[in-house]
């Protein structure tokens, strides 16, 4: 097998949002009276669609009420966005450079329906060549839909591909999809890494070589 594709989550990843989100569904569980503390973000809501995470903390919502927290939760993310911007990893856009330099194939995938928008403020459209976002998908992580997605428009097989991620559970869906995972511990609990093959605090620690040497 060789080295053919690399499959980068988008937040935390290769933008800084993670605050963002953290204090956009903090404030949104606060409206209703539940505690949500930072533990309670990466083992819980962290890397999968907006519903599900409304769902894994208001347990006794219905539909109806989980479809206007996550309005709420997002109307809260996008207000903190357009008045704070948002900052890119530059060791990440460094690596994607290099990556695409090699004549290996890009693509972008996000749970979250804002990819576009957050591609566009800063200027990474055209470092990938598939985008998908939870628009696209039926299924949140860990299902390994969104990657498998991600190889089959690149054309190539899940096993040439390596994808980077910063959250448990896509870690988790990379491994289902039977995929090479990279994964960013940023927060110091490399207990939550346990099935990525490398784990790094940031990409600046990884090059093309040691990537290559996961394809034996």
């Amino acid at each position: 097998m060789k080295f053919k594709a690399a499959i980068f989550d988008l937040d935390g990843v290769i933008v800084d949002t993670v605050p963002l989100h953290f204090n956009a569904w903090k404030r949104m569980f606060n409206d209703y009276g539940k505690k949500f503390d930072y533990n309670d973000y990466k083992q819980k809501v962290d890397g999968i669609p907006r519903t599900d995470g409304c769902r894994a903390i208001l347990t006794d919502f219905s539909d109806e009420e989980i479809s206007e927290a996550s309005e709420k939760k997002q109307g809260y993310y996008i207000e903190t966005l357009e008045k704070d911007g948002v900052k890119m990893y530059d060791t990440t856009v460094s690596l994607i450079k290099d990556i695409i330099t090699a004549g290996i194939h890009t693509a972008v995938v996000s749970s979250s329906k804002n990819l576009h928008m957050i591609l566009e403020k800063v200027g990474l459209t055209d470092k990938f060549e598939v985008r998908l976002s939870g628009s696209d998908v039926t299924k949140g992580k860990p299902d390994p839909q969104i990657f498998l997605m991600a190889a089959e428009r690149l054309n190539v097989a899940p096993e040439e591909s390596v994808v980077f991620e910063d959250a448990t559970l896509g870690v988790e869906g990379a491994k289902r999809a039977h995929m090479c995972c990279v994964g960013i511990d940023r927060s110091n609990r490399p207990d939550l890494f346990k099935k990525a093959d490398i784990v790094v605090n940031d990409l600046g620690e990884i090059d093309l070589p040691r990537l290559q040497s996961l394809f034996p």
